[in-house]
């Protein structure tokens, strides 16, 4: 599957449609989809988002403008997940159980994070 399978997929206005081509597929030819799926989503981290409009681009909690950095950097300096909860109201417990996955997965980039807002 290469560059031509993201325009394919994406003309599929529906799970429907979508389900219909999956059948119609052989045995081998799906586990070719599912590899290109994991291959594709290898990277994701649920919950994680990162758009260059929003915040600089730097890995957020989906539906705010926290970004991970700052939980791990409060996390780093003892203060406990309760607390974060209690001073961030839109955040869920699962919100920060990402970030800390997201934040182990891609301790480089945080620590850079942490130390240049620390400077800013």
């Amino acid at each position: 599957m290469g560059a031509n399978s993201d325009t394919r997929m994406s003309g599929y206005a529906g799970s429907g449609e979508f389900e219909d081509a999956l059948s119609k597929l052989s045995r081998a030819e799906k586990a070719q989809v599912l590899r290109w799926l994991v291959n594709n989503l290898g990277d994701a981290f649920p919950g994680i988002e990162s758009r260059q409009e929003v915040c600089g681009g730097e890995a957020r909690i989906v539906r705010t403008r926290i970004p991970v950095w700052l939980l791990e950097n409060a996390r780093r300096r003892g203060v406990s997940e309760h607390v974060l909860l209690a001073g961030y109201p839109s955040l869920r417990a699962e919100d920060l159980v990402n970030a800390w996955n997201y934040a182990r997965s891609h301790a480089a980039d945080i620590d850079r994070q942490i130390r240049e807002n620390e400077t800013a």
